[in-house]
Formats: C-alpha cells, sequence, structure tokens
C-alpha cells in the first residue's frame, strides 16, 4: 500500500471516530441532562457544583481516551490488514523507546491530574472545621430514621414506610427540616446494622455504622422537598427506608421545630434504645 493510500485511510478512520464521539456528546445534550446521570443541579448545596464538575471532568478525560484508543485500533485494523496474495510477514520491531515512553508518561499525568482534581474535592466537601448554624444527628434502623435536632434540643422518631405502591404513602415517611442556606452538621449513628444515610439530590451519601459517629456538613441553597432513601442493603425491609427532606425558610423551620416541642418530642433520644424501643416511645409520644 502506498503512502499516499495509507495517510487517506488514516484521515478517514479518525475522522469516523471524531464524528462518532461528537454524535455520542450531542445526543447526551439532547436527552436535557446537563451533568450525565446526576439528579442535581449546582445550586441545591454548597457542594453539588464541585461533585458535577469532578464528574464531568471524568467523563470527559474518560471519553477523550477512548476516542485515541478506538482510533488507533481502528486504524492499526485499517492500514495493517492482512492483503489477498500478501504472505510475507511484516516487518518485526523489537522495541521502540520513545512510544513506550509515551505509554507510561502519559497515562501517569493523567492518573495524577484526576487523583489531585479528586482529593482536593473530597477534602472540600469532607471538610467540617466550620461552626455549624445547626446539628442534627441521623439514627438508621431497621428500617427507618430517627432525627436529633441536637441544637434545638427536640426530636422525631420514624416509623417504618409501608410501601403499598398507593398514592399517598411519601406523605406518611419521615422528614427531615433543613433551613435553606445555614451550614447544617450532620452527626451520623446506627442502632444495629450499618445503614447509608443518601440525599440523591444532594449528591452524597454516608454510612451509619455502630459504635462509630460519621459528620459531615452541607449548605441546602434550594427550597424544595427531596427524596432520602438507604443506599447499603441492611435487611429484609432496606428498600422500605425511605424518608423526605424538606428545605425551607428559617421561619418554616422554627415553626416546625416548635411544632415538634407541642407534641412533646423533647430532648434527644439516645443510642442505648434498640429500633423497637425507639418506635415504641415515638407511638407514646403521639398518643400523649
Amino acid at each position: 500500500m502506498s503512502p499516499n493510500t495509507r495517510t487517506r485511510l488514516l484521515r478517514r478512520t479518525l475522522t469516523a471516530v471524531g464524528l462518532g464521539g461528537v454524535a455520542m456528546m450531542l445526543a447526551g445534550c439532547s436527552t436535557g441532562i446537563e451533568n450525565g446521570a446526576l439528579p442535581s443541579t449546582p445550586e441545591i448545596t454548597n457542594h453539588t457544583g464541585t461533585i458535577i464538575q469532578l464528574w464531568n471532568g471524568s467523563w470527559i478525560a474518560a471519553l477523550a481516551v477512548g476516542v485515541i484508543t478506538w482510533g488507533l485500533i481502528l486504524w492499526a485494523v485499517a492500514v495493517y490488514r492482512k492483503r489477498k496474495g500478501d504472505d510475507q510477514l511484516p516487518k518485526q520491531t523489537r522495541a521502540n523507546v520513545p512510544l513506550e515512553l509515551m505509554y507510561t508518561i502519559v497515562p501517569v499525568i493523567m492518573v495524577g491530574v484526576l487523583f489531585t482534581w479528586t482529593v482536593r474535592g473530597v477534602w472540600e466537601i469532607k471538610d467540617t472545621s466550620a461552626e455549624p448554624d445547626v446539628e442534627i444527628q441521623v439514627i438508621g434502623k431497621q428500617w427507618s430514621w430517627d432525627f436529633n435536632y441536637v441544637t434545638d434540643d427536640v426530636h422525631s422518631i420514624g416509623v417504618q414506610a409501608q410501601l403499598t405502591g398507593e398514592e399517598g404513602v411519601e406523605e406518611t415517611l419521615p422528614t427531615l427540616y433543613l433551613p435553606v442556606g445555614e451550614l447544617v452538621e450532620f452527626q451520623l449513628n446506627s442502632r444495629d446494622v450499618i445503614h447509608s444515610f443518601w440525599i440523591p439530590a444532594f449528591l452524597y451519601k454516608e454510612d451509619t455504622i455502630p459504635g462509630k459517629t460519621n459528620v459531615f456538613q452541607v449548605i441546602p441553597q434550594e427550597e424544595g422537598t427531596y427524596q432520602g432513601k438507604c443506599a447499603e442493603l441492611c435487611g429484609e425491609y432496606h428498600a422500605s427506608m425511605l424518608f423526605n427532606v424538606k428545605v425551607v425558610s428559617r421561619e418554616e423551620y422554627d415553626a416546625y421545630i416548635e411544632s415538634l416541642r407541642e407534641e412533646g418530642h423533647t430532648g434527644i433520644i439516645g443510642l442505648e434504645y434498640s429500633r423497637d424501643q425507639a418506635v415504641q416511645i415515638g407511638i407514646e409520644e403521639s398518643e400523649d
């Protein structure tokens, strides 16, 4: 094959790969999902923008590696394929130092950049050095959640959701109230086994582990109602560990805290209770 023919084949191959990559990106944009599959926007919390940038950057890097790899594979297949009547072995090469250096140095640089970017993002997300406006202890249990509003010395006790498939179940789920625009510190604990406290719209989850307290801080920046769930398989009714999150104004948040006081949900419910005892306490308080 003449050099000109090989050049034309290479150009056509790279053009096809490039067009394929552009088509995939345009297809993704056409679905209206601006951040891949992330169910969030940069404004929901003070951390979602960082997480989305890390997500998108990782996908861009992966796509670039994929396009280059596919291009080289297709180019090798097109240019060096065996042709009819060609029974000679191709020229044998024992080593190619520049190529081997490139195969080593480029991946190391890519991994280093992604590692640095990830570590910076994680440090920002996991930083708990600031003084919180609100402290909330979240207690996972089979199969619901208890919320201690530590700053306000009140609590709410969750009862296992009854997933009937009918409308109106969401209104019966435990609901966590958060004041918009204020720094909230979550202290995560468990009564029994490992659970995972997950608010998908916040793009963050953290395990609740028996005998250990995990802590993270976040500033909710958009009012609204969000879904929460357990992201760690924890037993028979794991799928029932659902809850709602309401990000509200400070006035509405204070009104909710006051309603808990009026209902007798004062004080902090401790970890000494089993899941059944905690539920029983909640039922007795409701009856009172």
